[in-house]
């Protein structure tokens, strides 16, 4: 497929806080969004997913606050995982989107979350990859077991060591070994990991960034007041939920949790995918968001 060019902007969403966002796109496509994970660039998101989503849809991506290009922020201007919402809004206003389509990874699947509980006339659909529901309420299985929300399986104890060491700066290519070492466990043991490609893809998101430090401002922000048990149980907005079988973070069952505590939720597998967006499931991917934005486009709005 072409590669369709990119439109930049910046988006001032706070007093001397500026988002970098690119889109693409035929500019009266309907818009989707799409919202990377904690201390992630929006260039995380391959170019030939984007171009691929592009075909149908304005497609909007962005950095966080504290990532790639946009400000670096958090030590003078300290914020709220819960702000960080209210800055997908503020992208999605600077880009004239009265309504879009919400693709969320990670941190960005609860930033979803928040726009469905808090803002649904905003949201057309919602796509939620590898994230967990903010939501208390336990899973019920078809027999009738019931799993306490906080009972479900917790992050891989490989990624929890890593993440616990101290990052070290100790030189660019340092630095693209320890982000390449980071993606092969995120990306699971049930795909190939193509080592190569992931490094030449973190070496333009630095590149992009301009930087290769690594901020830890998503880890240190107020996490608090993320609950939205009651507000996403009576949600409307359809949502779809991938259910990765390789997953670290957040492993199965929470893709059927977040399916059972959301309204109008369903999920579809992805097999072998994990933590990341592997070359063997882009087009899968890419044409599940689609398929999902069309009906729920075609779908009659909920009263």
């Amino acid at each position: 497929m072409p590669r369709t060019p990119a439109r930049t902007r910046t988006v001032e969403v706070a007093p001397g806080v500026r988002l970098w966002a690119d889109e693409r796109g035929a500019a009266d496509a309907p818009p989707l969004l799409l919202i990377m994970g904690a201390q992630a660039s929006g260039m995380g998101w391959p170019e030939e997913f984007a171009d691929a989503l592009a075909a149908h849809h304005r497609v909007i991506r962005y950095d966080h606050r504290d990532a790639g290009r946009s400000t670096w922020s958090y030590d003078e201007q300290p914020y709220r995982i819960t702000d960080l919402a209210d800055d997908a809004l503020a992208v999605l206003d600077a880009h004239g989107a009265e309504r879009a389509h919400i693709v969320g990874l990670s941190l960005g699947g609860m930033l979803a979350q928040l726009l469905l509980a808090d803002h649904p006339e905003r949201v057309l659909s919602a796509t939620l990859m590898g994230t967990c529901a903010l939501s208390g309420r336990p899973l019920v299985e078809a027999d009738g077991t019931e799993i306490a929300a906080a009972d479900l399986p917790g992050i891989d104890p490989r990624v929890l060591e890593m993440w616990a060491r101290p990052v070290e700066d100790r030189g660019l290519e340092a630095e693209l070994d320890r982000r390449v070492e980071h993606w092969q466990l995120l990306s699971g043991d049930e795909l190939p990991f193509h080592a190569d490609e992931m490094r030449e893809r973190e070496r333009r998101i630095i590149e992009h960034a301009g930087r290769y430090d690594v901020s830890t401002a998503h880890g240190r922000a107020d996490h608090s007041g993320m609950d939205r048990t009651e507000e996403l149980a009576r949600n409307t907005v359809p949502v779809l939920v991938t259910d990765a079988s390789a997953e670290p973070v957040f492993p199965p069952p929470h893709p059927r949790h977040i399916a059972h505590v959301i309204g109008n939720a369903r999920t579809v597998a992805m097999p072998g995918m994990g933590h990341a967006l592997p070359r063997e499931l882009l087009g899968p991917l890419a044409e599940a968001i689609l398929a999902h934005a069309a009906a729920a486009t075609a779908a009659p709005a909920a009263s």
